[in-house]
């Protein structure tokens, strides 16, 4: 990890809980990891004593002023072309110059993306970017992506996805060789549609940067049989918050479990230690902080509604990417993939040149 300092530029307006949890979150933030700065974008009449409670914080964040805010319900487009003036689009345009090492924000999503990519812009050998966050497991926690940005994706967009979410498990959670699955509807190689099965065939290539271990099944996701899950925005969204339901679901039946009579009452008070162990397992807000993986920078998306400490677990997940480098081992994956796709076409174009003569 690197000893050097860490510039953060926080949406401080952005999220249904916003500013406060903005603020909140610092805080936390800035105790768990020392080194790390904050530009705080926003309104300063509202900013100002929330910032002024937190003894200390004020040293280590500047409060930058931004006379408007992106909404919940404004559209990409809108937002981008009429929001330059809030506290979304100059956080990103700050660490798109530099000015900041990584933005954070609880804002919307849509609006947060289009004003990243066009801040940052995109790493050389991505065509899109990815949201890729964290899911709990049987044996810890995976990475999964897409999340929602791409709701189509081709052969091409999968397998940088594949090398995208690969380098992201090394880099937090500390992986040599993360083992990589294409989400499908079966573990057969004939299974899946076209792009599938032609992503799954480029990945098995020899000399491709990661450990591909084929395809996965939808429960194979939370029984950690892969470290890195990777599919299409649409299905990965869906397939995120059916696991958030299914949790939300089971937590609700045994709290009503012990609800039904005295004895089960009981029960609770020799049982409760354990059940605090397992909501602390599968507390949401750890694994809070998508992050936007492709951009020539690094974005992060907290959830909208999250708290005050979900939100220090994004800023979290901002510093350990910075810290370890992430953008410079993703060119470095990138450009292994891009030899690896540029040599077999190439064999295949002389291949097919060989048999027509």
């Amino acid at each position: 990890m690197s000893a050097g300092k860490v510039i953060l530029a926080l949406d401080g307006m952005g999220g249904d809980r916003a500013p406060g949890i903005v603020v909140n979150g610092a805080d936390i933030a800035r105790e768990r990891y020392p080194g790390t700065t904050f530009l705080l974008f926003g309104d300063p009449a509202k900013l100002k004593p929330l910032v002024d409670k937190r003894k200390g914080l004020a040293q280590v964040l500047e409060i930058v002023a931004a006379e408007d805010a992106v909404l919940a319900e404004d559209k990409p487009s809108f937002a981008l072309r009429r929001r330059r003036k809030s506290s979304m689009w100059l956080a990103c345009e700050t660490a798109g110059q530099g000015r900041a090492d990584s933005v954070v924000s609880a804002g919307n999503t849509g609006a947060l993306l289009a004003m990243s990519m066009f801040a940052m812009r995109m790493i050389e050998g991505t065509d899109r970017p990815a949201l890729a966050s964290f899911v709990p497991t049987a044996r810890g926690e995976s990475v999964m992506l897409d999340l929602g940005a791409n709701i189509e994706c081709d052969a091409d967009n999968l397998a940088q996805f594949a090398v995208m979410g690969s380098v992201f498990a090394q880099v937090l959670m500390g992986l040599d060789a993360p083992r990589v699955g294409l989400l499908n509807v079966g573990s057969e190689e004939l299974k899946g549609h076209e792009e599938l099965r032609q992503a799954a065939a480029w990945l098995r290539r020899e000399g491709v940067p990661l450990s591909f271990q084929g395809f996965i099944e939808g429960n194979d996701i939370t029984s950690g049989a892969v470290d890195v899950v990777v599919t299409d925005g649409f299905t990965g969204n869906i397939a995120l918050k059916s696991i958030e339901g299914t949790a939300k679901l089971y937590t609700g039946f045994v709290r009503d479990a012990f609800r039904t009579s005295t004895f089960a009452k009981i029960g609770y008070l020799f049982a409760s230690g354990a059940l605090v162990k397992m909501r602390k397992r599968v507390d949401p807000r750890r694994y809070n902080g998508g992050v936007f993986l492709g951009l020539d920078g690094v974005c992060v998306k907290s959830h909208g509604g999250a708290d005050d400490v979900g939100f220090a677990y994004a800023i979290g997940v901002a510093v350990d990417m910075v810290r370890y480098e992430y953008k410079s081992k993703l060119v470095e994956g990138l450009a292994k993939l891009r030899e690896v796709t540029s040599a077999a076409e190439a064999g295949a174009a002389l291949q097919a040149t060989g048999g027509a003569t």
